[in-house]
């Protein structure tokens, strides 16, 4: 190796140790996993492409790196024309090269946290790195409620065993990093699908989870085991489910999405079933289970017998458990070999007799073996792979999870529409709210059929109906909720029961309103208390309802500050209603990965909820890239069980304290001003379309195969029509954020300068309250990972000279809102008080500006072709390894090289930031 390069790799790891902190504890490894890394990834790239690339690559990275340090816009210049001058074949290679190298600072981060923890656990020391304010032991959790909050032991395993947390996996692959390279990691299957995380982590992960549960109980004095049938884990799906807006989302594709996962989960109960077999050999049994036994030697055919290894050619009859056993394999195989035809053929010769069509008929032989064997005093037997089994059984049942429908509630006002025009009752679009609601009622009370096949249909209309058939034909088990996106009225909610009765659904799904929008949640009470105050919806829920709250679009439509405050105070109206109507409400919550979308640390974000909203009884949904970070190892998933499962019981049993009448008064008067100041910018300034367009990668989002629909609701319009995720996703790329802490300035300084007094009361909600204090945390980790400079270059580059002053005119917002918000929290600098996530943040930010400069100078030369088609022209040899990078988008309609480079470098900064949308 040359002396050059050695001095170069030593540059790049003092480069590291110059900009990241000192050590932030003794066990702090992070920036030498971090550089080792680093050099062996700097090796593999000079055997591939040769010296000068990876000399490229750091001057890239010293130049990022000083700008790092000194924020010297001359070196984003310098770094820029380096970009600039490279051949289309090595640019695509450099880009490549700071995306791989940020996945490679993620793994880092967590082989550290994985160190820090096994050291923890020597120590005895169970709290994890961010404190007990971002994790929750269950164990831990457990002996505070005990401890500190005197409850009893009994009443934490009571309160326990009526909890649900419901996980709903989500349509939104808004993972920036590629399958392959998870799988590389050891983070992926070959599976397409994202069911893959249940074969992989989450079909082991539950039992294991629930016996870590059980010696947590142990040791606070419980001596009773978690009940299988305890629902205290749930799983659901929109993928193949959600169908808002989404063409991709076909009644077949729904069809086909519930066979596949009915065929997995029974092949993943197959594959168990024989080594239960194996276990359970005992001749000893209750009388209830040997006559079983004898009643299925007797009746089982040899013609029909099927055996799949050799070693159980013969159950022999003197073997009970195995007898029965054996059964239940049969039909598992025969409920598998079923899906599998109907997914292939559309038709099956297998007789649905000879398979499990629900849960009951599947648990109900288990269970058999599971009371025969404690009966006989073989409880230890019972509670070993049995009863791991029955937990799957109970959590997964037969459709390994349930699939939730969602659509936009004009697409059912379109059905609707269609009817009452065939039967000659005029436009129901056009009836007031009152009518509506009427004639729906009517008809729900009545018996009538209300279309044949002869009612005329739009693309649009038949697809909503053909979605019903599709859910009348396949067996309940398959589905959770029907969800009504953009929901508003008590009619939106009548129109799916009707539609339902009227395609023969057998079972009808129960339908979850989902107010979205700032208005709609203002409006949603009493929306919600109308249908409560109808007496057949009434017998109809039984008792039971459950409402989704969306956090992207009210936050695109108000602001993040206005919309969690509009979030609380909806959450807590809607259970005062329910409370009045005697019915049991379940908050479903639709959160997304990033801040602008409602993420945030898990454990947090549910103890910082109104209280009494949440009484044991939680949905949340799980999307994009967090799906990963949740479930794309065993450790993963062990930790988000055991994350939602405490804050849940914590909640419930030692719920937040209420925000004091002079809190919510100034917290009302801040939303307003917050409001304003958003919608002025992002609605009423004729000029901001223009400028979020050219100052961001927005127009080019829907080159990057990410997302999983279309980025806008409709092809034309404006911000309102654009979808949050690509609305978010656009402001992480430039690093300004700008949906996140707009309106926060205008908010502060209403309410300081109304009265200086009220400083102080901003610090006493921060201390004090939760749902405050994470608000403000989350967006001063937003601004931790922002960066002015960068959206200034952007603008340099990209934005017309008499839009620049718009420009510079929200960076000056954004420093602004800064100071304000370390003046409330009481910080001197930004995320002082988390030295690990700083730390983080700042071994990426090189390899992020790195990426920012990149693809702001490429976003330039897509824009301006005509001044760069000389420069880009590749006279590299044809046997270059890079020159054939080019060749494979042929079809690009950009000069070479540019669009791969493009969006290399938007998952390079989403994967970097940890946030797509």
């Amino acid at each position: 190796m040359t002396a050059r390069n050695l001095e170069k790799m030593a540059s790049i790891d003092a480069q590291l140790r110059l900009l990241a902190p000192g050590k932030v504890s003794e066990d702090d490894k992070l920036i030498e996993y971090d550089a080792l890394l680093l050099d062996r990834f700097l090796d593999i790239l000079q055997d591939l492409h040769g010296e000068d690339v990876r000399e490229t690559v750091q001057d890239c990275y010293e130049l990022s790196a000083h700008y790092e340090r000194n924020r010297d816009p001359k070196k984003l210049e310098e770094l820029g024309h380096l970009f600039t001058s490279l051949d289309p074949g090595d640019s695509i290679v450099v880009a490549k090269a700071f995306s791989h190298m940020l996945n490679l600072t993620n793994l880092a981060e967590e082989v550290q946290i994985a160190y820090r923890r096994r050291i923890k656990l020597k120590k005895g020391d169970f709290v994890d790195e961010a404190h007990a304010t971002t994790e929750s032991d269950i164990e831990e959790t457990f002996k505070k409620l005990v401890g500190q909050v005197n409850k009893s032991p009994q009443e934490v395993f009571d309160e326990l065993k009526k909890q649900t947390v419901d996980l709903v996996l989500t349509a939104h692959p808004t993972q920036c990093v590629r399958r392959s390279l998870l799988q590389k990691h050891g983070k992926d299957s070959a599976n397409p699908s994202r069911m893959s995380y249940f074969q992989e982590t989450i079909w082991k992960g539950v039992p294991k989870f629930l016996r870590r549960v059980d010696t947590a109980l142990k040791n606070i004095g419980i001596n009773d085991r978690v009940p299988y049938d305890a629902h205290l884990i749930q799983f659901s799906s929109w993928m193949g489910g959600d169908r808002d807006g989404n063409p991709r989302v076909t009644p077949e594709v729904t069809r086909d999405v519930s066979l596949l996962a009915r065929m997995m989960a029974a092949n993943l109960y197959f594959s168990q079933i024989e080594n239960l077999m194996f276990e359970l050999s005992m001749w000893r049994c209750s009388a209830e289970l040997l006559e079983r036994a004898h009643e299925l030697h007797r009746s089982s055919r040899k013609e029909h017998a099927k055996h799949y290894i050799e070693f159980w050619k013969q159950i022999p009859p003197d073997e009970p458990y195995r007898v029965i056993l054996g059964d239940v394999r049969d039909k598992l195989y025969n409920t598998r070999e079923r899906a599998r035809q109907l997914l292939s053929d559309g038709a099956s010769h297998i007789p649905e007799g000879t398979t499990f069509t629900n849960v009951e008929q599947f648990m109900e032989p288990l269970e058999l073996c599971y009371r025969s064997l404690c009966s006989c005093g073989d409880q230890s037997i019972a509670d070993g792979s049995l009863l791991d089994f029955l937990r799957q059984v109970s959590t997964f049942g037969l459709s390994l999870v349930r699939l939730d429908i969602r659509q936009e509630s004009d697409r059912h006002t379109d059905v609707i529409d269609a009817i009452t025009k065939h039967l000659g009752l005029g436009s129901y679009r056009e009836w007031s709210e009152e009518q509506r609601q009427e004639w729906l009622l009517s008809e729900l009370r009545g018996k009538r059929p209300l279309f044949g096949n002869d009612l005329p249909k739009t693309e649009e209309v038949f697809e909503v109906l053909e979605t019903f058939k599709v859910i009348s034909e396949l067996p309940s088990d398959n589905f959770g909720a029907y969800i009504i996106s953009m929901a508003t009225a008590p009619s939106d909610v009548l129109a799916v029961e009707l539609l339902q009765r009227e395609c023969h659904v057998k079972k009808p799904l129960r339908v979850v309103p989902l107010f979205e929008k700032l208005a709609d949640l203002e409006a949603a009470p009493a929306a919600v208390a109308c249908l409560f105050s109808i007496d057949w919806y009434k017998n109809r829920i039984d008792g039971k309802q459950e409402v989704m709250i969306g956090y992207s679009d009210s936050g695109k439509d108000a602001g993040r500050l206005s919309a969690a405050w509009q979030l609380y105070k909806a959450q807590e109206e809607l259970i005062e209603v329910a409370k009045r109507y005697g019915v049991k409400l379940t908050m479903f919550h639709g959160r997304g990965g990033t801040v602008g979308r409602g993420g945030g640390p898990t454990h947090l974000a549910i103890l910082s909820q109104p209280p009494e909203t949440i009484h044991g009884s939680l949905r949340v949904t799980v999307q994009g890239e967090v799906i990963e970070q949740s479930f794309g190892e065993e450790h993963l998933c062990f930790k988000t069980l055991q994350r939602f499962t405490a804050a849940t019981q914590e909640h419930g049993m030692n719920p937040p304290v209420s925000p004091k009448p002079e809190w919510r008064a100034l917290m009302d008067e801040m939303a307003v001003a917050a409001t304003k100041e958003y919608r002025s910018i992002v609605f009423q300034d004729p000029r901001f379309v223009e400028y979020f367009r050219v100052a961001t990668p927005e127009l080019e989002y829907g080159r990057m195969n990410i997302g999983s629909r279309p980025s806008k609701r409709k092809p034309s319009g404006g911000i309102e029509s654009l979808r949050a995720i690509p609305w978010i996703f656009a402001w992480t790329q430039t690093r300004f954020h700008l949906p996140i802490w707009l309106g926060f300035r205008a908010a502060f300084k209403q309410a300081i300068e109304k009265d200086s007094k009220n400083l102080v009361m901003l610090r006493d909600m921060y201390n004090s309250w939760p749902f405050f204090r994470v608000t403000i945390d989350l967006i001063e980790m937003v601004f931790a990972k922002g960066d002015p400079g960068i959206a200034a270059l952007y603008d340099k580059l990209l934005v017309s000279k008499d839009l620049c002053s718009f420009g510079e005119r929200l960076r000056t917002n954004y420093e602004d809102t800064k100071r304000l918000l370390l003046q409330v929290a009481g910080h001197r600098d930004l995320l002082e008080g988390d030295p690990y996530l700083r730390q983080r943040l700042v071994l990426r930010d090189s390899y992020i500006t790195a990426l920012n400069v990149c693809q702001a100078y490429t976003l330039k030369q897509i824009r301006e072709p005509n001044n760069y088609v000389q420069a880009r022209l590749s006279k590299e040899p044809a046997s270059k390894p890079a020159a054939e990078l080019v060749k494979r988008n042929p079809t690009s309609e950009y000069a070479p090289g540019l669009e791969d480079t493009l969006i290399l470098t938007m998952k390079g900064i989403a994967a970097g930031m940890h946030n797509t949308g």
